[in-house]
C-alpha cells in the first residue's frame, strides 16, 4: 500500500466547475462529484428535498493524489471557500495503485 492524501470538500453546486478547475490546474488526475442530499451543521439543517430551486443544492468532491497536488489546490480552495458555503477536509489514505494519483 501506498500513501496519498484525500481531498473532500462539500460546496454549493454553483461552485463545481471553479472547484474541478482547481483540483485539475493543481495537478490532480482526477476527482469524483456527489450530491450531497442533507446535512447539519452551524445549528442548522438542510436538506435538498426542501428547497423548490437548485439554488442551495451542495455537492460534494472527493479527489486522492500526491501531497503536493493536494497542497498547491489549497490556497485556491480557501479563497474560493470565502466567496461560498463549504467545508473542506484533508485526509492521509492508503491506495494500492499508487500510480493512478
Amino acid at each position: 500500500m501506498h500513501i496519498r492524501h484525500r481531498l473532500e470538500l462539500i460546496i454549493e453546486r454553483m461552485a463545481t466547475r471553479r472547484a474541478c478547475n482547481i483540483l485539475e490546474a493543481a495537478g490532480l488526475t482526477g476527482y469524483t462529484v456527489l450530491p450531497a442530499l442533507s446535512g447539519y451543521g452551524r445549528g442548522n439543517h438542510w436538506n435538498r428535498d426542501t428547497d423548490l430551486s437548485a439554488a442551495g443544492d451542495m455537492v460534494v468532491i472527493v479527489s486522492v493524489g500526491s501531497a503536493g497536488a493536494i497542497e498547491t489546490a489549497l490556497a485556491q480552495l480557501e479563497a474560493l471557500l470565502s466567496a461560498h458555503i463549504g467545508v473542506l477536509n484533508v485526509s492521509e489514505v492508503k491506495v494500492l495503485r499508487p500510480d493512478r494519483f
